[in-house]
């Protein structure tokens, strides 16, 4: 009853993004052995209980991303000699991204496209700045709670059925992409309202990614998305779900996986490279989720829930 679609307006900015309501339930991870074109890391399925969270209808934009990575809202306010709010206190706190060295768009298009070449990193750290600047605790998905979005109460391949037939009404891939990503919510959206959670870019979750994850919990009942939630200290790999733009249809199944990896980084010309960009993954974004119940520090700290307060060096 607490929950209903809303939009949230980036206060001092115009910037606006809508979040949809995911009710509460139980997700069976994976696919079954059955299902064409599965690989061995969707499996043993696990069945997870989750709780109630919103999440972004569409992934989060340039349009939104730019305010955090380039200060835009600190700039309008100085224009305006605006006084910051406790709030911006708070936000202005946050590390900002170093400027790029490229354009991160790559040509591609700007306003009402997806943020993309980001580190997970980044991504947190984007989250943190937009928890601080709204009061609401935004984070990333876990990849249960990302899955369990994504197939919207169904069980087969895809939130629309098991064949990729009808793919082209609900996605950008390969086949219908002319090699570029395009504009958020073009696409049929899955029955919760969720545009894009096959295909346009691959989403961030905040997993690292181990091949043989799930059969570490064979066998067990009433796990939670927390349960589940893979965490590691090594930089690569780390989760990133949907399938993009530049993927095949079977790329693109609610259940498949994908990592990253240091070639993601090849055209980096730093050295260190750098902690904010993967200049060679023009495939890859990111959505938010605001969990209805917000967790204790304690627990956001204990499973890296939130970003890093500070930044100080290459390690993620």
């Amino acid at each position: 009853a607490e929950m209903k679609a809303y939009t949230q307006k980036i206060p001092g900015t115009a910037t606006k993004f809508r979040m949809a309501p995911i009710p509460a339930g139980e997700v069976l991870m994976g696919s079954p052995a059955s299902e064409a074109n599965r690989n061995k890391d969707e499996g043993p399925q696990v069945r997870v209980k989750i709780s109630p969270f919103w999440m972004g209808i569409h992934e989060v934009t340039w349009d939104e991303y730019d305010v955090w990575s380039f200060s835009l809202d600190i700039q309008r306010r100085k224009l305006a000699k605006i006084k910051p709010t406790p709030l911006d206190k708070f936000a202005d706190a946050v590390t900002r991204p170093t400027k790029p060295y490229a354009d991160m768009t790559f040509g591609m298009g700007h306003n009402g496209f997806p943020a993309i070449c980001m580190t997970q990193l980044a991504a947190k750290m984007y989250c943190r700045w937009l928890s601080k600047k709204t009061g609401h605790f935004y984070r990333l998905p876990t990849e249960a709670e990302w899955e369990y979005a994504c197939r919207a109460g169904t069980t087969t391949a895809y939130h629309f059925g098991n064949t990729p037939a009808k793919l082209k009404d609900h996605a950008w891939y390969f086949d219908n992409s002319d090699e570029a990503y395009h504009k958020v919510g073009l696409k049929k959206p899955n029955p919760w309202g969720l545009y894009d959670m096959h295909g346009n870019v691959s989403e961030w979750v905040l997993d690292a990614y181990a091949a043989n994850h799930y059969a570490r919990f064979a066998g067990k009942n009433n796990l939670k998305p927390l349960d589940l939630l893979y965490r590691s200290k090594k930089l690569y790999p780390r989760t990133v779900r949907g399938g993009s733009w530049d993927d095949d249809p079977e790329e693109l199944r609610s259940v498949n996986r994908i990592f990253s990896s240091q070639d993601w980084k090849m055209q980096d010309p730093q050295l260190p490279q750098s902690i904010w960009y993967h200049t060679d993954a023009v495939f890859v974004g990111f959505r938010i989720i605001r969990p209805l119940q917000v967790p204790p520090e304690a627990l956001r700290r204990k499973y890296g829930l939130d970003a890093p307060p500070g930044v100080k060096n290459n390690k993620d």
